[in-house]
């Protein structure tokens, strides 16, 4: 994958390339992980050499990254997975982070993480990451973009509110919450509420399951 188009930060256009990472990539791909989950986010949960080699091996396609002024801004990777509408965890389906589980005859592309240094946010960034997920689906002829969202507002709420009232709060308009609210603008919609998704207090250890479909998807007679 090789694209190259023109973001903005206060005016200034920012050359940016979408392209496949490698390993050469590695060490700014651990920083940005350092610097968008700082301490105390526990460091061992931060991508290591070990499965970002295992995400060029099992699915190079699905590994990308930002590069701007010669720089790696962001990065998104993914696998394949067979989807059924089954309930899952974020660590069964990505095998913890390492995609071995990474199906290539399965219908769906899954998102495992993205990230954005913090320098290029409110660039649009985050969002030309995501839509490089979609030319991606569209190629492969997947039937859809598929991951699970933190939902880091519902701590605000949780006395008030169940987990399904808070998304339907944000559907409504009512409120927006920082990641779901922008993978909705990127396109995604939500599906369901996958619980024990991942230890995240701020959600509850909720995922809120989002899709995009592939409108050129095709069902095989």
């Amino acid at each position: 994958m090789l694209l190259t188009q023109y973001l903005f930060q206060a005016d200034k256009p920012l050359k940016t390339t979408i392209r496949n990472y490698t390993e050469a990539d590695f060490n700014e791909l651990i920083d940005i992980q350092k610097e968008c989950f700082p301490p105390p986010f526990p460091s061992d949960l931060w991508w290591s050499e070990d499965q970002l080699g295992s995400h060029i091996r099992h699915f190079p396609q699905g590994a990308i990254c930002a590069e701007i002024n010669g720089e790696i801004a962001g990065s998104i990777t993914t696998l394949i997975i067979t989807y059924k509408g089954q309930d899952h965890t974020w660590e069964e389906i990505t095998d913890n982070g390492s995609i071995v589980t990474h199906d290539p005859h399965g219908n769906a592309l899954y998102v495992v993480d993205i990230s954005v240094r913090p320098k290029y946010r409110k660039t649009g960034l985050g969002k030309l990451l995501m839509q490089s997920l979609y030319h991606l689906v569209v190629e492969l002829k997947l039937e859809s973009v598929l991951g699970g969202s933190r939902m880091p507002g519902y701590e605000r709420v949780k006395d008030k509110l169940t987990p399904e009232h808070y998304v339907e709060s944000i559907l409504n308009g009512e409120r927006k919450d920082p990641v779901v609210t922008f993978l909705m603008k990127a396109g995604r919609t939500p599906v369901k509420l996958l619980p024990d998704y991942l230890d995240d207090p701020e959600s509850a250890n909720y995922g809120l399951l989002m899709e995009w479909k592939n409108p050129f998807f095709e069902k095989t007679k």
